[in-house]
């Protein structure tokens, strides 16, 4: 016979555990396992991966991983093999108690891309549990009157098996007085009642001791047994009668300690002591007597611990009401638990991707989470929604499980995280609600590029600096985070590709800091403008550009350069001045010009040292020198002047230019060139050497050029046989103006009279005439005769130096003359 069920349970199970694995390889919303519970640590129950069709390696390249409904996590995955394992031995009886199927719910989380799949494991019972009676040793008490057939029921035995494992049946040791009889209830345990078979005698057997055992239905089946002393009292005739059979009675979970569940009455026909009547809550299991309490004289039956509907939801309480004569009664009160809305909806998020990049397209999962509600009968759908208005959503998925997705853009640079409350509430009523909060913070990209503070920077540098000297410094601000943030300045070439303001200007490509590498000169460049470019170290880099316009401060490095007189270190520059001349009269002007700019170029003239100081002034502003009063036959024929010229820079600086003034008779004296050999020694500088050498270059090519022409000219004359006589006169026009130039001791010169040229023979004809047509501006050259004017005086042979130079109305006479 045990071995015949040992098979029947053994085939059921295979059946059971096939009947889950094809709903498993069918459904494609909850993977289902079973297994059977106290198997050992570390038991194979699947291959998850497997089952959800992925390849090998798949679940660790994804992150899976379980996540439990409850508080605690049976199985462990192995995410290499996708093989799923018992974590710890698994008790069905501490898992579920009484509850038939035991199911373990969990969910496999892939992160990357975020995805969920439910599953869930049936706990099979085995026969691992013994019936047990509360009361090893009871005592009953019958009187020796009671009838045959009369029935007693006994105290259950307690097996937390479940199904065939549980508890079957009842037997009773071999006497001659009872039988047991097994029954069922309608929630709870079966129950056996002692049966009397034989009338009792007191007097022949005051007690009978009987042995009572539980069976299970398991292979090989356990088994526990209780003592029944059963004590034979004097006879009672009437026994207590309730006056119901059943009573049925509704409390709510939520009844307070001490509440009222119901009340029982039974009556006794007898008289004294025996009419006197007890309740008591005989033959009840351990979860009903700490949960109810009866009052043993009226019969109110009360709580005495909290309900829940969704632990029990149905008591079957046995009463028993016991008259003072020993006779007793039995009746049944069915407690039907009431549900109330008193769990609120319960949220557990299985995953979350924090933190989340701030380009991530609409739509991305941001969490995946379920929602439970244990008072499903009464409270109603489930809604869920978020408490503040931000950039997600929540989307249902399948039965109480949803996901959190995002509805709009984000910007870290805004919001650079959230604080997203869930909140899940019930129906009701009353309407309950949980509120849990998902934190997610943004993760920063590269979508910001570097800002400058200005538009456009304009720095200055005062020339003559030092190299490497700090001229000043851009900044560019990037709003991005950590490396997308860090700024590198750089210098852009020239759209035309000159490379020379790399020569000029250095820059920190950390802090942007601009260095002059050279020293600036104002007088060779007064501003120039490059471009920088600020990088931010992201990928893709993101740049920005800005001018920067470098203005050269001008600094008094510059000495005014005198142009007239000239200044070239050999004969001093004479200016001849008529001893007729008035006061006032412009002798010349001093011009001189500072490479400087600003005040730095602004000029003053001084007379710095003068043979007569009361003759001649120097106006301060233009340079113009003037006599100061009529030149007399006392003063000297030769006057020397120093002149100052000083800029207004600070600290200020000057030169000093010479000039020699001749005071004359008449313009038409001979002059010579006034020197003092002892005072002014000769000097020949490099540029006076080089200007000789041009010259003598510039006359060979000259003379070469006129030999070419003249053998032209010649073979021109054969060929055409002409005789061509042309007298040619070269003249050299006079510079001075007619009002200085006198005619012999008092009359004045007439307009420019033009010199005539004459060789050593005195002739008037030239050679070189046919030039004429050729080149007709050409400089022909003058003999080495005397000049006649035209009114037939002449000059010495030498006079040809002289030079006539024409400034206000007046000449210079060489320095030979003083």
């Amino acid at each position: 016979m045990a071995v015949a069920r040992r098979k029947l349970l053994q085939s059921r199970q295979a059946v059971s555990l096939l009947f889950f694995l094809c709903i498993s390889a069918g459904g494609a919303a909850t993977i289902r396992y079973s297994v059977a519970e106290e198997m050992e640590s570390g038991s194979f129950v699947a291959n998850v991966a497997k089952d959800l069709g992925l390849e090998v390696g798949k679940l660790a390249a994804r992150g899976a991983r379980l996540v439990s409904e409850g508080n605690k996590l049976h199985f462990r995955l192995h995410r290499k093999t996708g093989d799923l394992f018992v974590k710890e031995k698994l008790d069905r009886e501490s898992l579920c108690g009484k509850a038939d199927p035991c199911v373990l719910h969990f969910e496999i989380v892939l992160v990357e891309p975020l995805q969920s799949f439910r599953a869930e494991v049936r706990v099979f019972d085995i026969n691992d549990n013994a019936p047990i009676f509360p009361n090893k040793e009871p005592l009953l008490k019958i009187p020796e009157s009671t009838p045959l057939g009369s029935r007693f029921p006994l105290q259950s035995a307690q097996d937390l098996d479940v199904g065939l494992n549980g508890l079957q049946n009842y037997s009773l040791s071999a006497n001659p007085y009872f039988h047991l009889h097994t029954r069922f209830r309608s929630h709870g345990p079966k129950y056996a009642e002692l049966v009397l078979d034989k009338p009792l005698d007191r007097e022949e057997q005051p007690e009978v001791n009987l042995t009572i055992t539980a069976v299970d239905g398991g292979s090989p089946p356990k088994s526990g047994t209780a003592h029944l002393r059963v004590e034979v009292l004097d006879v009672n005739d009437h026994v207590p009668q309730f006056s119901r059979l059943v009573y049925r009675a509704q409390v709510p979970e939520n009844s307070a300690n001490g509440s009222l569940v119901a009340t029982v009455t039974a009556t006794d026909l007898d008289e004294g002591s025996n009419k006197k009547i007890l309740y008591s809550l005989a033959q009840n299991s351990e979860a009903i007597l700490h949960t109810f309490q009866i009052d043993s004289e009226t019969g109110e039956i009360r709580l005495r611990g909290l309900l829940d509907f969704e632990a029990i939801e149905t008591y079957d309480i046995d009463i028993q009401a016991t008259d003072g004569g020993g006779l007793s009664a039995h009746s049944k009160v069915l407690v039907e638990v009431v549900d109330v809305n008193d769990n609120p909806p319960e949220v557990t998020v299985s995953s979350v991707s924090s933190p989340l990049p701030e380009d991530s397209p609409l739509q991305t999962v941001v969490a995946l989470f379920s929602i439970r509600d244990r008072d499903i009968r009464v409270g109603g759908k489930i809604t869920c929604f978020l408490r503040e208005d931000l950039p997600f959503v929540i989307k249902p998925t399948f039965r109480n499980a949803y996901s959190l997705v995002t509805d709009r853009g984000l910007d870290r640079e805004q919001v650079s995280g959230y604080n997203i409350t869930l909140v899940a509430m019930d129906t009701g009523p009353p309407n309950l609600s949980t509120e849990t909060v998902i934190e997610v913070l943004v993760s920063d990209i590269n979508d910001n590029p570097p800002v400058f503070r200005e538009d456009s920077y304009i720095l200055t540098v005062r020339e003559n600096n030092s190299p490497a000297v700090f001229i000043g410094k851009v900044h560019a601000e990037d709003l991005d985070l950590g490396e997308n943030a860090q700024v590198t300045y750089s210098l852009l070439p020239p759209k035309s590709g000159d490379l020379s303001v790399f020569a000029y200007i250095s820059i920190n490509s950390d802090n942007g800091k601009l260095y002059a590498l050279r020293t600036m000169d104002y007088e060779a460049i007064q501003d120039f403008q490059f471009v920088i470019k600020a990088t931010d170290g992201g990928f893709p880099s993101l740049n920005s550009q800005v001018t920067v316009r470098v203005v050269v401060l001008d600094d008094n490095d510059n000495r005014p350069m005198i142009l007239y007189p000239l200044q070239n270190g050999t004969l001093p520059c004479n200016d001849l001045v008529p001893r007729s001349a008035e006061a006032g009269y412009l002798v010349t002007k001093v011009v001189a010009v500072d490479g400087d700019s600003g005040q730095n170029s602004w000029l003053s003239y001084h007379l710095l040292k003068a043979s007569d100081s009361g003759l001649f002034s120097v106006q301060q502003q233009n340079g113009e020198i003037r006599t100061l009063r009529q030149i007399s036959e006392r003063d000297p024929m030769m006057q020397r002047l120093i002149i100052l010229v000083q800029d207004h820079g600070q600290p200020a600086l000057s030169t000093t230019a010479s000039l020699n003034i001749l005071l004359v008779e008449g313009f038409s004296e001979p002059y010579l060139k006034f020197r003092d050999p002892s005072k002014h020694p000769t000097m020949v500088n490099i540029s006076t050497k080089y200007l000789v050498i041009s010259l003598a270059v510039l006359s060979f090519l000259f003379l070469l050029s006129v030999t070419v022409i003249f053998i032209i000219h010649i073979y021109q004359k054969i060929k055409y046989r002409e005789k061509i006589t042309i007298q040619e006169h070269f003249y050299d026009d006079c510079n001075f103006p007619n009002h200085l130039v006198q005619r012999g001791a008092n009359s004045s010169l007439s307009q420019p009279c033009p010199y005539e040229m004459s060789s050593a023979t005195g002739t008037g004809t030239s050679e070189f005439r046919f030039l004429k047509r050729f080149m007709p501006n050409f400089p022909f050259p003058h003999g080495t005769g005397e000049v006649k004017t035209e009114s037939g005086s002449s000059l010495p042979p030498d006079s040809n130096k002289n030079r006539s130079q024409g400034s206000e109305g007046h000449a210079q006479v060489p320095d030979d003359y003083m």
